[in-house]
């Protein structure tokens, strides 16, 4: 994967940044209803490792799984493309009193060195990127052994419907609209120990109502 930065890549990072403002506004990313944020926290503790780790959360947007991880004492540090976005992350995680680590970087290419993690954390970010398969592989080698990846992501529904692509190019991108479970766990498998997937459509306590696409996540074991 090339680390020289695309046009596509540059509108992709000013797009999220313009969305920082209204971003939380989507039930599933601020969590600001209490049903929604209790699910979340609910399913994110299935896929943890029991006790306090080092995560990694790539792509961490504004924040919200950040946040649910300082909440069970998770050691975190948070990788975002948009200023703005870590800045709202920074933030949210500070008005609590909890702390951790804010990053602006690529989050296919996370700006942490050689330093390991016990979980990567990763949520519907695969489809923004110009080499997914690339980014897991990166991902993957920042685990210690037994380390776990976590994956939530979909197939939706309204990206599939979209007349054109939310930036120009974007539309080239290889996972745009997002991944099936399936083909998903067909990349990942051969890289890890072991995986398994939990379909997450027919819950909609997480989603801040019912959805009619595919949602799960992936979990797997270095």
């Amino acid at each position: 994967m090339s680390s020289e930065p695309t046009a596509v890549d540059a509108a992709i990072a000013e797009y999220w940044n313009n969305a920082a403002t209204s971003f939380d506004d989507e039930p599933d990313h601020g969590l600001a209803a209490e049903t929604t944020r209790l699910a979340w926290a609910r399913a994110f503790r299935s896929w943890m490792p029991a006790g306090a780790v080092d995560v990694l959360d790539v792509g961490c947007g504004t924040g919200s799984l950040t946040l649910l991880a300082a909440r069970d004492g998770h050691r975190v540090t948070a990788v975002d493309v948009a200023p703005r976005m870590i800045d709202q992350a920074r933030a949210k995680v500070g008005r609590t009193g909890l702390t951790a680590r804010f990053l602006v970087g690529d989050a296919a290419l996370p700006p942490t060195g050689a330093e390991r993690f016990d979980v990567v954390l990763c949520r519907h970010l695969l489809w923004t990127l110009a080499d997914p398969e690339a980014a897991l592989r990166d991902w993957i080698g920042r685990l210690r052994p037994g380390g776990r990846l976590v994956l939530v992501e979909g197939r939706w529904r309204e990206s599939g419907q979209r007349d054109t692509a939310y930036v120009a190019g974007a539309e080239e991108l290889p996972w745009n609209g997002g991944i099936g479970a399936d083909a998903l766990a067909e990349v990942v498998r051969p890289l890890v120990a072991d995986l398994r997937v939990q379909p997450l459509s027919a819950e909609p306590e997480l989603w801040g109502g019912p959805v009619d696409d595919e949602r799960y996540a992936l979990i797997a074991r270095i």
